[in-house]
């Protein structure tokens, strides 16, 4: 058997580039008791919670893999809960930045997440339509809500009533009583998808946002409550011939039953909001007071609307009573008429103002300061944070205070990456301009203002850098004074590629005008750069005119042959002192987007927008191997120095390395969420840095951890089982049919091997427990005793556990939002032993809220199976008796532990003469609201 080949594993060492991703809201935080200053936004797979005084970045929330799609913070600000394209939820401590509970339930990505208002429950709404309610507490899914037919687009918890309203892309408005769980009223009145909704504070008002140029505003009647308000007005007679006539109607058999959503709740369309833009909503947002609206489409342009208390509309009918009673004076005199106001929409909700953004709106929060400034934050397209205020408290309120932060990015997607000679620091080039990064520290140390930057490079000396751009310029900067030196027009077209000649005297520049043009550095006098020294130019020397528009140029590192990708699919390769034609390499579908050749000259590898990875001997032309290397077009291929490996990078997202000697897959670097569109590896082959579409910068690492290719195949593999694991059918619960309501949790491949790791632990039990009966009977018929046999080397890993403990750990080493769905897939022969062993638990006193989950979700799902069992009847009985009694003694110890809790605290309050805050707090409310009817009451005598 041979030797196996060792590799070094690449690993991600860093992300940097990325200010906020638009894929998520926006979310203000309340931190260290400083409102409007910290905003929590997503980063690519992190989320970033950025201080806006100064700039910089306080916590780092860090993700694994996938991206950040939904965001919203706790009530008390302690905690954020995120939301992630594959469907889990994971819940921030703000406090320390560690994931505190991770919820699994959906299949795709989560598009919506809000907290009720006392911050116990969550509920998340996705792409695959599901709306789940997450019990935080408890860690635990409580129910899984169906009956949207499209995208989940905004959830909202009813403050003062167990319902949940919910949005979707079917064009509906759900809501749903949670107490039975089902969905009681859908209203219709949508033609286009429901993009967002607003429920007004003292939730009478619901504000609709769909894919036209109108906000629906609905008026919500509560039918509970306007039964209350008849029932008080109503006299006693009258009552009494009610109750004869609902008599009546009891014995008429053939009288229809009030329809259920007519009894909960009643929505009337109340009128029309029209918006400036004509594009569709993408967010409506109010404020924590309720007083302001804040409404975009994908546009830059944030409309702001003011929703009127009762004060300020009954003010302003006021104001409108009197002007239409001077009216009527100055028109007929003296009259007897008293004239009607009525109210209309535009008394409750006002435009307050426009405000136009730098550039397209993706998220927006407010925050309203106590002196009437509106702090609005905007996430927008182009990598961008803002932060602009509004004097609210003005009759015609201009936008101030406009900020914005840029600094920790591009504004569009980086299209050239470049190493230095020194591996220190890391060029990249976008649209606008191009930056300069420090390597080690990620630290931005020049940002220069370019023109469409295609190709850069470092001029020999690392004192300069070269960027071609898409009009056909090359532009030289000196990196010292951050100043374009000269700008050169090189091409009629885009300039594709540029290659410095291994000699560093030299460059070759291929574009869209057919020619591959010649340029050698020159030293020259400049007065407006240096009256002392001379700077860096270049100047044309010769040109080869090509028979299609030219992609990529390279030389070979001897300097003795120039490789020139075309348009027509082929790569030619030409002597680069002669320019005379050596080889033609044809063979690929579709154009050469990328190309290099390795450090000994021997290999030349092509990616192309066929998918495939090309590689080539320069001998004789002849092709080694075709890969099917990427899922989409490749876009950077390029050999790690000194070695016949390279890397491989595409619009599918992914960067991969391979061996050329094999033709073998090497590994898979993942973590861009878009297309790779640039790549540059270090010249000591230590670093690989790729630029993508997600805005973001990533910096891999060559690690001295040794990689083996069997290890990475099987878990490939293990992969692709989890994956399909995770889109399999939901498992079918006995004896229940699919309704509305279902089980929160997912069946995954976590869940399976729980369920194996309870199984096991069970059979660990039955076997440490035959020992131990096998041990006591030999004891017996020794008459004397024998050493016990040595435990289980599970029970040792567990400190010596008992058998009995040992399966107590296992179960609660489960997470908890995954128990149910263990249990689920357990097979009844299991299930029998368990319910044995939970028995024993609850003997113990070990345990019980936990013992009690899973006690009752046993017996709910395998009711049947196991009232049918005359061998569980006495497990059963005892399980009876043992939870009534435990259950007894914690609800006991509970309501001890609160009349103690209640008892200091009326002794403290007694003692120093204090209340506690949320008592101080009701009591003050209580004094305003005494306050304000006093004032009434005094004007109401005036007038």
């Amino acid at each position: 058997m041979g030797v196996t080949k060792q590799y070094l594993r690449y690993v991600a060492a860093s992300m940097w580039g990325v200010v906020a991703s638009p894929k998520a809201p926006v979310v203000m935080l309340c931190l260290r008791g400083v409102r409007g200053r910290y905003a929590a936004v997503a980063a690519v797979e992190h989320v970033f919670v950025w201080d806006l005084r100064i700039g910089d970045k306080l916590i780092v929330l860090k993700g694994e893999k996938h991206e950040v799609t939904a965001l919203s913070a706790s009530p008390d600000n302690q905690h954020l809960a995120v939301g992630y394209s594959d469907g889990t939820v994971k819940v921030f401590s703000l406090v320390t930045g560690e994931v505190g509970v991770v919820f699994s339930g959906h299949k795709t990505a989560v598009t919506a997440l809000t907290y009720d208002h006392e911050g116990m429950r969550l509920a998340s709404g996705s792409k695959d339509t599901d709306v789940i309610v997450w019990d935080i507490v408890n860690e635990a899914g409580l129910y899984r809500l169906k009956g949207h037919k499209g995208m989940v687009t905004h959830c909202h918890f009813l403050r003062n009533r167990n319902i949940l309203i919910t949005s979707s892309k079917d064009t509906f408005v759900k809501w749903w009583d949670l107490d039975t769980q089902h969905c009681f009223k859908t209203m219709v009145g949508h033609r286009t998808e429901v993009w967002s909704f607003a429920v007004t504070a003292d939730e009478k008002r619901l504000i609709t946002g769909s894919g036209d140029s109108e906000l629906r505003v609905w008026d919500i009647q509560y039918k509970e409550q306007g039964l209350e308000e008849e029932e008080k007005a109503e006299s006693p007679a009258k009552k009494a011939r009610l109750e004869e006539q609902e008599e009546e109607d009891k014995e008429k058999d053939n009288e229809p039953q009030e329809v259920t959503e007519d009894r909960l709740v009643c929505t009337t369309l109340v009128g029309s909001l029209l918006r400036k833009g004509r594009d569709r909503v993408v967010s409506m947002t109010l404020d924590p007071t309720g007083t302001i609206l804040s409404c975009h489409g994908p546009d830059s342009m944030l409309e702001l609307f003011k929703v009127c208390t009762d004060d300020e509309i009954q003010t302003r009918l006021k104001k409108k009573l009197k002007k239409l009673r001077k009216k009527l004076k100055d028109q007929e005199g003296e009259t007897d008429e008293v004239p009607q106001v009525s109210r209309t929409l535009d008394d409750e909700i006002q435009r307050l103002c426009n405000v136009t953004a730098v550039g397209k709106i993706k998220s927006c929060d407010l925050q309203l300061e106590a002196s009437g400034q509106l702090k609005t934050f905007l996430v927008l397209h182009d990598n961008a944070l803002e932060t602009i205020t509004i004097p609210t408290q003005e009759k015609k309120p201009e936008p101030s205070g406009k900020t914005r932060m840029v600094l920790p990015g591009h504004r569009t997607d980086v299209r050239t990456v470049a190493f230095s000679s020194d591996n220190i620091a890391v060029l990249s080039g976008s649209t606008e301009s191009v930056k300069l990064w420090n390597r080690s520290t990620q630290q931005c140390i020049r940002t220069m203002p370019s023109g469409y930057a295609l190709c850069s490079t470092f001029a020999p000396g690392d004192q300069q850098v070269i960027i071609g751009t898409k009009t056909g310029k090359l532009q030289i900067f000196d990196i010292g004074s951050g100043s374009l030196l000269e700008s050169v027009d090189a091409h009629q077209g885009a300039l594709w590629s540029i290659a410095v000649s291994p000699d560093k005297r030299s460059l070759v520049s291929g574009g869209a005008d057919k020619e591959v043009k010649f340029w050698d550095f020159e030293l020259i006098s400049d007065e407006k750069f240096s009256s002392t020294s001379k700077r860096l130019s270049v100047s044309h020397v010769r040109s080869m005119q090509c028979d299609e528009d030219v992609l990529g140029v390279k030389y070979s590192p001897d300097q003795r042959l120039l490789a020139v990708a075309l348009l027509d699919n082929t790569v030619k390769v030409f002597y680069a002192d002669t320019l005379k034609f050596f080889l033609s390499l044809y063979g690929h579908k579709l154009p050469v987007l990328a190309m290099d050749i390795s450090t000994d000259g021997t290999l030349l590898a092509t990616g192309s927008a066929d998918r495939n990875v090309k590689l080539w001997g320069l001998d004789f032309g002849d092709c080694h191997k075709s890969i099917f290397a990427h899922d989409d077009s490749i876009m950077c291929v390029q050999f790690i120095p000194r070695t016949h490996m390279f890397f491989s990078a595409g619009k599918d997202g992914q960067v991969k390395q391979w061996d050329a000697d094999n033709f073998q897959h090497i590994i898979t670097l993942e973590g861009h969420q878009a297309e790779v569109w640039c790549m540059a590896v270090s010249p000591n082959g230590d670093y690989v840095v790729t630029g993508s579409h997600d805005k973001s910068l990533r910096l891999w690492q060559r690690t001295q951890e040794p990689l083996v290719l069997e290890e990475e195949r099987e878990m490939e593999r293990e992969k692709d089982f989890e994956q399909t694991v995770a889109k399999g059918d939901a498992p079918v619960v006995p004896g229940e049919a699919s309704g509305e309501a279902g089980m929160a949790g997912k069946k995954s491949i976590e869940t399976v091997k729980a369920a194996e790791k309870i199984m096991e632990a069970v059979e660990i039990y039955k076997e440490e427990m035959a020992k131990l009966e096998e041990h006591s009977r030999e004891c017996e018929a020794l008459k004397k005793q024998v050493p016990p046999p040595p435990p289980h080397p599970m029970l040792i890993a567990f400190g010596n556990a008992t058998p009995l403990r040992f399966v107590l750990e296992v179960i609660k080493k489960v997470r908890s939002s995954e128990l149910e769905e263990s249990l689920l897939v357990l097979p009844f022969s299991y299930v029998t032993d368990l319910l044995k062993l939970l028995n024993q638990f609850l003997t113990e006193g070990w345990d019980i809220e936990l013992t009690c989950r899973c006690l009752f979700f046993l017996l709910r799902i395998h009711q049947g199976a196991i009232t049918s069992n005359h061998v569980l009847l006495p497990v059963i009985d005892n399980l009876r008796k043992n939870t009534q009694e435990r259950v007894h003694q914690i609800r006991d110890t509970v309501g001890f532990n609160l009349a103690g809790l209640q008892f200091l605290q009326r002794q403290i309050e007694a003692r120093e003469e204090v209340t506690f805050f949320a008592d101080a707090t009701d009591r003050f409310q209580e004094r305003k609201r005494k306050k304000k009817r006093k004032e009434r009451a005094v004007l109401a005598i005036r007038t």
